[in-house]
């Protein structure tokens, strides 16, 4: 059993990257030492590799549906958490690499960039995905009324938006939803069967330079908002509708 959003969509993930000004260590003591003591607190993340790009990852197996994942990349460190089984469970895994990163990357608050706080939804939809997000999200804007034109179709109608939350911008909201359809795909009607449509809801925060920034707190701020703002926002104007529009054409 998934958490309630994972009720709604095929894959539910939690993410957060916190991201650094300056490059963070490749040596290959650090990394290990690093990894280890994630490994340590989940044993079932045993899958290490490097990716051609030069990052580095640790991972569950992912056959279950259930699993964590880290990386270590140039500038940022990334973790996640796909189908999790309770929003606790997530926080738990995140709240750890925040803790550990001092230690085991020398990441210092000096070198903090931002923090991100990411929920994910993937839908499977083997159709064109714009013509849905046109129905659910733009059929009483003025985009929809392009669709009038001899032969139009939707074709990159995937929408982000960002908005500030407070008053000196540095809590940020990002809705940003995203097809998998291309132009080969509408003008052939071959739609692959695993493409997934996704939307995104993701929280920034910049550190306040005339405060401390607690790394821990900040995440638990911004994973409590998006929480907030997918119940109240994400799910009523943007999700259900979404939902809706497919279930008319199955």
């Amino acid at each position: 059993m998934t958490t309630s959003y994972g009720s709604l969509c095929d894959d539910f993930y939690v993410n957060m990257i916190l991201n650094t000004e300056l490059d963070l260590p490749t040596n290959r003591d650090t990394i290990l030492h690093f990894f280890e003591r994630i490994q340590r607190q989940f044993p079932s993340m045993n899958t290490f590799y490097q990716r051609d790009t030069g990052e580095f990852c640790l991972e569950e197996n992912r056959e279950s549906g259930h699993y964590r994942w880290i990386s270590v990349e140039t500038d940022r460190i990334c973790s996640g958490q796909v189908n999790p089984i309770t929003l606790t469970a997530a926080d738990e895994q995140h709240r750890l690499i925040l803790e550990w990163a001092p230690y085991g990357l020398g990441v210092s608050n000096l070198d903090i960039d931002c923090l991100d706080v990411l929920f994910g939804m993937d839908i499977d939809y083997q159709g064109n995905h714009d013509e849905i997000l046109a129905e659910a999200l733009f059929s009483e804007s003025p985009f929809a009324t392009l669709l009038d034109l001899p032969d139009a179709k939707p074709l990159g109608f995937d929408p982000s938006v960002m908005l500030s939350l407070s008053a000196d911008c540095r809590l940020q909201a990002k809705i940003a939803l995203e097809s998998r359809t291309g132009a080969y795909q509408i003008r052939t009607g071959k739609y692959k069967e695993e493409d997934q449509l996704s939307l995104y809801l993701s929280i920034r925060q910049y550190p306040d330079p005339d405060q401390v920034f607690s790394r821990v707190d900040s995440y638990l701020k911004q994973r409590k908002l998006c929480e907030e703002l997918m119940d109240a926002k994400v799910i009523p104007y943007f999700v259900n509708p979404i939902l809706g529009a497919i279930a008319q054409r199955r």
